[in-house]
């Protein structure tokens, strides 16, 4: 999985939320996503893209999903999901997962702008 780093645009400026994010693109890596993990780091979140629809059977852990749609802008934001659940947002492209009240404790609300800063070779 490619390695990115996430930041909270706010007009003419850039807030690095200190956050590693591991981009699950490909087929596999987006079908494996967290299914494996027992928690997450509050520094680690995962990428799913293409995605705009998620699941939760299977996990271990209550997670934070934000949908975003092609310019990583926050269509919503859905905090504290639990497992045996599903979420879906027609217009997203990708949707960001983080470890259970990550996005409250970040500041992202809808409305807002993203950026991925993709991290080594």
């Amino acid at each position: 999985m490619r390695q990115a780093r996430l930041y909270l645009r706010a007009g003419h400026s850039t807030l690095d939320t200190g956050v590693r994010v591991s981009v699950a693109a490909t087929a596999r890596e987006r079908m494996t996503g967290l299914l494996s993990r027992d928690s997450m780091a509050p520094d680690e979140a995962l990428l799913l893209s293409p995605c705009g629809a998620v699941h939760t059977f299977g996990m271990r852990m209550a997670i934070d999903v934000v949908f975003l749609d092609k310019r990583q802008r926050v269509l919503a934001v859905h905090p504290c999901v639990g497992r045996l659940r599903v979420r879906a947002h027609w217009r997203a492209r990708q949707t960001l997962e983080l470890g259970a009240g990550r996005a409250a404790a970040l500041g992202i609300a809808p409305g807002q702008n993203l950026e991925l800063r993709e991290e080594g070779p």
